[in-house]
């Protein structure tokens, strides 16, 4: 694997993939700091910071941050999750140094206008708009907040319309300099790029951020569980149902990424032979395991309509309690076929590899070399796909829903519909 690390006297970690036959690089700041850092009143605020970041610094505006990556015929933005914040480019090698210069450039020296404040506020509560009116999406904030209903990994990364509103510019003033720190920073880079000269470059734009206060301390969020309902007119019901799934350093996490595969991974897959090929019940239905350092859920997922949605429970039940006794051999390996492959084909991407890099070295402390991941997906066995199995449906259930779920069995009834399926199997 070409993959050099250099840690800052400030200590920030400076990482980079050298891909030699491409004309591009990729790089970027991933920041360990997302909405599970906030408070219930700031919710929303580190969305808002990343938004914020493009409005203007001390030395541009807006307009010229944009057009000075475009001129170039670069490409910059930005994402907010639950655990990670990141600003990126991709240009042409002869201009990484412009993509270090102005991510240093909006992460340090950023005004946020009162006037540009209030216009990307707006702007953001379109964005909130636009996620209520997609079922397919807000489901899952619903069931998040089901999941870890006391804790800040189970709100909404968008935060609500009112705290968006009241948010202030102290606020997120405040939010950068408690975690925007340089130990909680990685600054990479993937594609044809000399680990050296991006060093010279990153310590020349980030080397004056101040070394790190004691940072605030994560508490692990407890995974609970539970019902909720969001009744709406629309034409499809929309379900989640899940169970407590495993963290990033877990040792079940491989063997649960090869279960989501074997139940919902590909048209291949258990539920959607079932629940679309055979009964027809959902244009789109899917398992996922979603994992954060320190937990992680288990889901499945499918639109249906209002008169269908008792059966096409009873099949999700069904599914999971057959494959607790006959998942083959055949499944087994196709699934990890169909992993390696997804794994593979992302290290042909200079933006994913940049990503790998930072994210792992943030959530894991650690990197694996696409040969060491291959290794850990061929070597899950049967037994261990079985037992993350059976935890996954011993523990205790979510349930989340929106649309018209007036024919939807309830809480009690799905769980006991769960035992049974279980106990059956």
């Amino acid at each position: 694997m070409s993959v050099k690390q250099t840690k800052l006297a400030n200590g920030l970690t400076v990482m980079s993939d050298h891909i030699p036959h491409v004309e591009t690089v990729s790089m970027g700041v991933w920041v360990r700091a997302g909405s599970r850092n906030e408070t219930i009143n700031i919710n929303g605020a580190a969305h808002f910071l990343e938004h914020m970041a493009f409005k203007g610094t001390t030395s541009r505006s807006a307009t010229q941050i944009a057009e000075e990556v475009e001129n170039v015929g670069g490409y910059l933005n930005a994402y907010t999750s639950r655990e990670i914040t990141a600003y990126y480019a991709r240009l042409l090698k002869k201009d990484l140094n412009l993509g270090v210069e102005i991510l240093a450039d909006i992460l340090q020296n950023s005004t946020f206008d009162p006037k540009e404040m209030d216009r990307e506020r707006e702007v953001i509560v379109q964005e909130i708009g636009q996620t209520n009116d997609t079922p397919s999406d807000i489901v899952f904030d619903y069931f998040e907040e089901t999941c870890f209903p006391n804790h800040a990994i189970g709100r909404s990364i968008l935060g609500p319309t009112e705290t968006v509103r009241a948010m202030k510019r102290e606020d997120l003033m405040g939010f950068m300099d408690r975690h925007y720190l340089p130990d909680q920073m990685v600054v990479s880079a993937a594609g044809n790029v000399d680990h050296d000269q991006f060093v010279d470059q990153v310590e020349k734009h980030f080397g004056g951020m101040k070394k790190n206060h004691d940072p605030e301390q994560r508490r692990a969020p407890d995974y609970v569980g539970g019902a909720c309902h969001k009744v709406k007119e629309l034409d499809q019901l929309h379900v989640l149902l899940g169970f407590k799934g495993c963290s990033l350093q877990s040792d079940p996490y491989f063997p649960t990424m090869i279960l989501s595969t074997i139940l919902g991974g590909g048209m291949s897959s258990r539920l959607f032979q079932e629940v679309r090929e055979k009964k027809g019940l959902a244009y789109a239905v899917y398992a996922f395991s979603s994992s954060y350092s320190d937990a992680g859920v288990f889901g499945l997922y499918a639109g249906t309509g209002q008169k269908e949605s008792k059966v096409l429970v009873d099949t999700l039940f069904e599914t999971l309690g057959q494959a607790q006794k006959d998942i083959t051999t055949q499944e087994l390996e196709r699934a990890k076929h169909q992993l390696k492959a997804s794994i593979l084909m992302a290290f042909e991407s200079t933006t994913a590899r940049c990503k790998r890099l930072a994210t792992n070295y943030l959530l894991l402390n650690q990197l694996y070399s696409p040969q060491q991941l291959v290794e850990k997906i061929d070597g899950v066995s049967m037994d261990q796909v079985r037992d993350a199995l059976r935890c996954t449906l011993n523990s205790p259930m979510t349930v989340a829903t929106i649309g018209p779920s007036q024919e939807l069995p309830s809480f009690e009834q799905m769980v006991s519909m769960r035992n049974h399926a279980c106990k059956a199997a």
